[in-house]
C-alpha cells in the first residue's frame, strides 16, 4: 500500500470518493503500549479536518490527568479545527477497584449516551477508550454493540482501544491494529513515567 493507494480496487459499484469517504470502525488492541495513544493520534487528525470528537473514557477515572486530554481540550477551545467534548465514564482502574458495580453503571451509562449520539450524529470521530473491556466483562453486550456500529447513521469514524478484542468486534472492523510488546521499562521494575505514560 504504497503511499495510501491500495493494491486492488473492488467491483462494488462505488466511486473512488464514495470509497474514501466510507466511516470507519477502528480497532486498537493487543497486550502493547500506544493502544490509546494511537486512537488519541486520530482524534488530532480529524480536529485538523474540522470534525467535532467526541471522547469517552470507560475505565480511566476523573481523577486521571491525561496529557491527551489537556491538549486536546486546548485545541477543541481554540476556535480553530474541529470540537472535542470529554466525556469519563469509569470510576477507577476497575480491575481493581472496590465498587464495581458502580464502575458497572458508569459503563453502561456511558455505552447509552455513545448510542444516543451516534443515532443523532453528534460527532465525526468517537474515541471509545478502554471500551472493549466492558464488553469483556459482559457489562455491556458484545452482538449490540456491533449491531449499533453497523447501523450507525452517516460518516461517522468510531476508534475502541482496550486489550483483548472480541471476535465479533474484530470482524467488523475496518482497520484492527493489535500492538504487540517486545519490552516495556515496567518489565524491569520501573514505574510508569510522566510524559510517557500520562
Amino acid at each position: 500500500m504504497p503511499q495510501g493507494q491500495p493494491e486492488s480496487v473492488p467491483d462494488d459499484g462505488l466511486t473512488t470518493r464514495q470509497r474514501r469517504n466510507r466511516p470507519l470502525v477502528v480497532v486498537h488492541t493487543g497486550i502493547g503500549k500506544g493502544k490509546s495513544t494511537a486512537a488519541f493520534g486520530l482524534a488530532l487528525r480529524g480536529w485538523n479536518q474540522g470534525w467535532p470528537i467526541g471522547v469517552f473514557q470507560f475505565v480511566k477515572s476523573a481523577k486521571w490527568k491525561v496529557g491527551e486530554e489537556r491538549a486536546l481540550r486546548v485545541l477543541g477551545a481554540s476556535g480553530e479545527g474541529g470540537t472535542v467534548a470529554w466525556h469519563k465514564m469509569g470510576e477507577g482502574w476497575s480491575w481493581v477497584q472496590r465498587d464495581i458495580e458502580s464502575s458497572e453503571d458508569a459503563a453502561k451509562e456511558g455505552w447509552e449516551q455513545v448510542k444516543r449520539d451516534l443515532a443523532a450524529e453528534t460527532y465525526q470521530l468517537y474515541v471509545l477508550d478502554e471500551f472493549i473491556y466492558p464488553m469483556k466483562w459482559g457489562w455491556v453486550d458484545v452482538d449490540e454493540v456491533v449491531a449499533v456500529l453497523r447501523e450507525r447513521p452517516g460518516t461517522q469514524h468510531v476508534v475502541i482501544t482496550g486489550r483483548g478484542a472480541p471476535e465479533a468486534l474484530v470482524e467488523l472492523a475496518d482497520l484492527v491494529t493489535d500492538m504487540s510488546k517486545v519490552k516495556h521499562p515496567m518489565d524491569a521494575g520501573q514505574k510508569g513515567q510522566r510524559g510517557i505514560e500520562w
